[in-house]
């Protein structure tokens, strides 16, 4: 049963079709295929459809060079701006160095003139205390010596109180009072 059904699909094949036919005949599909063929090209040609393609492919070719090329541009330009960043970041490390180099030169001279005026100030203290203390010598001095002279004098008045008389106590008294004012003066 199975060949059976086979022989109705062989009969229906195209080859069983054209059959015996000559090729230049209008019963062979191949010969209208062809003819087929042959007149979508004379119509293809006729609207110039392959110079149309062309000119769109050439369009397009030209616009893909365009593009290439400005991608070179941008390129080249990218690395100059690079390049250029490149340069100025060594120029700004360079800066910064030289800005750390100063810093430092300026903090040494002034550490040094720091180190200069606590030299002078502590010399100018010195002077200062010295003098106090030559001061405050003096004034001791002078307060022993005044000290000294009013004992001495009340001492005197005491001796002079008990060795003579109220007149030569007086003329004793005023001669020893021009005798310190001369001293003291």
């Amino acid at each position: 049963m199975k060949r059976l059904s086979i022989l109705p699909a062989l009969a229906a094949s195209p080859a069983f079709a054209a059959g015996d036919v000559p090729f230049f005949s209008l019963a062979n599909t191949d010969f209208i295929v062809t003819i087929g063929f042959l007149v979508f090209v004379g119509i293809l040609l006729y609207f110039k459809v392959p110079s149309i393609v062309g000119k769109l492919l050439d369009k397009r070719a030209e616009g893909i060079r365009d593009d290439l090329a400005e991608a070179r541009r941008l390129r080249e330009e990218a690395q100059e701006i690079y390049a250029s960043y490149e340069r100025r970041q060594r120029e700004v490390s360079g800066q910064a160095d030289e800005i750390v180099a100063n810093a430092r030169r300026a903090a040494t001279a002034q550490a040094d003139k720091a180190k200069e005026d606590l030299k002078v100030s502590i010399a100018r203290r010195l002077k200062a205390a010295e003098e106090q203390i030559s001061s405050a010598e003096t004034e001791a001095v002078r307060a022993v010596r005044d000290r000294a002279i009013q004992v001495a004098v009340a001492a005197a008045g005491e001796i002079l109180k008990k060795q003579g008389s109220a007149a030569d106590r007086s003329a004793g008294i005023d001669k020893a009072i021009d005798d310190v004012s001369r001293r003291l003066n």
